[in-house]
């Protein structure tokens, strides 16, 4: 059950403060209150609800929301962000609450839950109300925009002219593109280790089934330290030929199957209803691995489709980047457009894709927000495909990189100068995903279920942008004050 509060956002000065005083309406988490349209977000919110007066009254999209970016901002856990708000009135402010209190507004165990409710598309939504904002007149006073290599990008209003002057060109603005990769917090996979854990698992289900059983039974022989034995008798190496590697994927290969049959014939005994729900999950995981990794090794491939490279996390594949640090990675691949400063996310898989692909619904997603085409598309040599070249010049885009065809002397210098150019401008993303990865958790993704980790990856993005609008007001205010004259930032109030 899901109630609507009321529209009227709590003003700072009525924050009830048990030992005085009032909130200072400067502060950081009063303007990020500000900046996020709460009534709008409870609306999308509330329709995910069955019923509206049956059931346990949920807590308020603003708690729930608030706390999550409150999360993603600082790097805490679950725990430690439960602890922080209840230690910190503006915080208490931010969610929503109407004074400050001492006890924890709520169990940490419910951040799993906010993270289902709202979901990745909600987040998303959010981020597109904040970036539609109308930004200030004043946003060249920020270091981030153009003339320090920025996007380059139309502001909206420059858009709406761009529609309604026919002196104009119908394309405005530069859209940036490229793709990385958010990495799952799993411990790098090997065959080895993989069947490993899976054999282990599958020895504590044995015990499992055989507890359920008539008294008197004898239990299953399973061979369990002799497997361990044979493990960590290649683990322990510093090197391992290849050979001594196969023979011991293939030990622990026969002792899977063998662990896999026992189950089989337990299940016919007395069934999977004495397994927990998460080893019943683990045992289905083991299942498609077994295939995987058996049919890799009668094969001698090392490749195979859907690879699972975590049973706890099975959804996570390895996504082949080609960075000198990492050739592979584990985790979403993400393609983000950004425009004037604020990122979106473009698309976002489990599986390899190839971004190239995505061009063009980015560039038509960018003409359905501001009505008109970019002028131009930053992106890498990835986006530069036949297909790609052909939908862009048939809408007046250009796209960045040489032109097909062998230029002349004349035009050498201009396509030079033009190409260092887009790449000084194309930094602007590259800086992007530096600042989510070593500020906001891009780098490693901790929430364990699919659907929570989208909703993490989506909360920094949102988060990023809400700091950028941050940073232009502050920008802003200054301005104002150097507008005003050196002295009157000294005068007397």
């Amino acid at each position: 059950m899901y109630r609507a509060t009321e529209r009227q956002m709590l003003l700072p000065d009525d924050f009830f403060l048990p030992f005085g005083g009032k909130l200072n309406k400067e502060n950081r988490w009063v303007k990020l209150a500000q900046m996020i349209p709460w009534w709008k977000v409870e609306e999308h919110y509330g329709e995910r609800f069955k019923s509206a007066t049956k059931g346990q009254k949920a807590y308020s999209v603003r708690v729930a929301l608030g706390s999550l970016i409150i999360q993603e901002r600082l790097g805490l856990s679950d725990r430690e962000t439960v602890r922080q708000i209840t230690e910190n009135p503006y915080l208490q402010y931010f969610i929503g609450l109407p004074r400050f209190q001492e006890e924890p507004p709520f169990h940490p165990s419910l951040m799993t839950h906010f993270r289902k409710r709202l979901g990745p598309d909600v987040i998303q939504q959010v981020n597109e109300w904040i970036v539609a904002e109308k930004d200030k007149p004043d946003d060249s006073n920020d270091p981030d925009l153009d003339n320090h290599g920025g996007a380059g990008s139309a502001q909206p209003d420059d858009l709406a002219k761009t529609q309604t002057d026919p002196e104009t060109p119908s394309n405005h603005g530069k859209l940036l593109l490229d793709a990385t990769c958010a990495p799952a917090d799993i411990a790098y996979p090997t065959d080895l280790t993989l069947l490993n854990e899976a054999r282990e698992k599958l020895e504590a289900m044995i015990d499992v089934l055989h507890a359920a059983r008539r008294p008197g039974r004898r239990k299953p022989r399973t061979y369990r330290w002799k497997a361990r034995k044979a493990y960590l008798a290649v683990a322990k190496q510093r090197r391992v030929s290849p050979r001594a590697l196969r023979k011991a994927i293939g030990k622990q290969l026969r002792f899977v199957a063998r662990d896999l049959r026992i189950l089989a014939s337990l299940r016919d005994e007395v069934g999977l209803e004495a397994l927990s729900r998460r080893q019943y999950h683990d045992l289905l995981v083991i299942h498609e691995l077994y295939r995987q990794q058996e049919e890799m090794y009668r094969k001698r491939a090392r490749r195979i489709d859907d690879r699972i490279v975590s049973i706890s996390q099975p959804h996570v594949r390895p996504i082949v980047r080609g960075k000198a640090r990492a050739n592979v990675e584990f985790g979403a691949k993400v393609m983000i457009s950004l425009v004037d400063g604020y990122a979106r996310i473009e698309h976002l898989g489990w599986d390899g894709f190839h971004e190239g692909h995505t061009l063009q619904a980015a560039v038509e997603a960018y003409r359905d927000r501001y009505g008109c085409y970019p002028e131009a598309v930053l992106a890498d040599k990835a986006y530069r495909n036949r297909e790609n070249l052909r939908y862009c010049k048939q809408r007046g885009i250009r796209l960045s990189g040489p032109p097909l065809g062998r230029p002349s002397q004349a035009d050498r210098a201009v396509q030079a100068r033009l190409e260092r150019q887009d790449a000084a401008e194309r930094n602007a993303i590259e800086g992007k995903f530096g600042e989510g990865k070593r500020l906001y958790g891009l780098g490693l993704i901790r929430a364990r279920l699919r659907t929570t980790s989208e909703t993490v990856i989506a909360l920094q993005l949102l988060v990023m942008n809400l700091e950028r609008r941050l940073r232009i007001l502050l920008y802003t205010f200054f301005g104002w004050l150097l507008r005003l004259g050196p002295l009157a930032v000294f005068a007397d109030p």
